[in-house]
C-alpha cells in the first residue's frame, strides 16, 4: 500500500484525487489530505480521502506528498513541515514555475521532488501533464506518480530546466483555445444561429481537429490545405489570421507566460 497525501484539495488536487478512487490504484493507495477549508476535504471522503487537521499531520501521514497549493503559498507552508519530510518522501509538485532548488530550500537540502504540470481537462479524466523526475527520485517512485497522473489523462516527460516553457503548451494552453473558441461562438450569436446546435458542432469540430494532430500523419501544414480549396471561403477566412499574424500573437502570449513562470520561480 502506499500513502499518498495532498496539501491543498483544490479544483486541481481534488481532480487528481478523484481520478486516483476511480482507477485501480484505490485498491493499492491510502489518500490523506488537508486544507485550509476542511470541508473541501470532508466532500472527498466518498473518494476514501481521509481529513488531516494540519500540514504536518498529512506530511507525516505520506510516501508521496503532493504540493497543490498555489506557488505563492510555498514559502508560507513548506516550512511548517520541513521538520517531518522523510528521506524516503517524494514531493510532487504541480505549482507553475517552482522548481525543485525552491522546495529543498523550503525543507530539506536532499528532498526528492516530481515536478509536474497537469491542466484544468483533469477534471474530466482527459488531463495531459508534463512530469520531470529530479535525480535523486527512483525509477519506481517516477513510475507510481506517473501512474497516478495516468488515471486521469495522459502523461510526458520532460527535463526539468524545461519545465518552465512547456506551461504555456499544455498547462495554460486551454485558456488560450477557450478564447480563441469563444470568438466562434459569439460570432455565432451575433448572426443569430441556435446556440445549442453552434456549440454541438463547433466542439465536435475542436475534438476532431486534435485528432486529426495526433493521428492522421500530416503536419499541421498539409492539414491546413486539406481544408482550404483555392478560391474557396477557408482561404478567405485564412487570410484574416494572417493578415493579425496569429501564429505571431501566439508566440508573443506563451512568450509571457513563460516569463511569468520565471518571475514565480525567484
Amino acid at each position: 500500500m502506499y500513502s499518498i497525501g495532498f496539501l491543498g484539495a483544490g479544483n486541481m488536487g481534488s481532480a487528481i484525487m478523484k481520478g486516483i478512487a476511480a482507477s485501480t490504484l484505490h485498491k493499492e493507495i491510502n489518500l490523506y489530505a488537508y486544507n485550509t477549508s476542511p470541508e473541501k476535504v470532508e466532500a472527498l471522503a466518498p473518494y476514501g480521502v481521509q481529513k488531516c487537521d494540519s500540514e504536518r499531520e498529512v506530511a507525516q501521514k505520506s510516501q508521496f506528498l503532493f504540493l497543490a497549493i498555489k506557488p505563492q503559498k510555498f514559502e508560507e507552508v513548506l516550512p511548517k513541515i520541513a521538520d517531518v519530510v522523510a528521506e524516503d518522501m517524494v514531493l510532487v509538485s504541480i505549482a507553475a514555475g517552482i522548481g525543485a532548488d525552491f522546495i529543498r530550500k523550503l525543507t530539506v537540502r536532499n528532498a526528492k521532488v516530481v515536478l509536474a504540470m497537469p491542466n484544468t481537462p483533469l477534471l474530466l479524466g482527459v488531463g495531459a501533464t508534463a512530469l520531470a523526475k529530479d535525480e535523486s527520485v527512483t525509477e519506481t517512485e517516477f513510475a507510481v506518480v506517473r501512474q497516478i497522473f495516468e488515471s486521469c489523462g495522459i502523461t510526458a516527460e520532460i527535463a526539468p530546466e524545461q519545465m518552465k516553457e512547456i506551461i504555456a503548451i499544455n498547462g495554460s494552453s486551454p485558456a488560450f483555445i477557450y478564447l480563441f473558441a469563444k470568438g466562434f461562438l459569439d460570432y455565432a450569436e451575433k448572426i443569430g444561429l441556435p446556440a445549442e446546435s453552434v456549440k454541438k458542432l463547433f466542439v465536435q469540430s475542436l475534438v476532431g481537429s486534435a485528432k486529426m494532430i495526433g493521428e492522421s500523419g500530416y503536419t499541421i501544414d498539409e492539414l491546413i490545405r486539406q481544408v482550404s480549396s483555392p478560391g474557396g471561403t477557408t482561404l478567405a477566412g485564412l487570410d484574416r489570421f494572417y493578415a493579425g499574424k496569429l501564429t505571431d500573437i501566439v508566440d508573443d502570449a506563451c512568450m509571457h507566460c513563460t516569463k511569468r513562470a520565471y518571475e514565480l520561480a525567484k
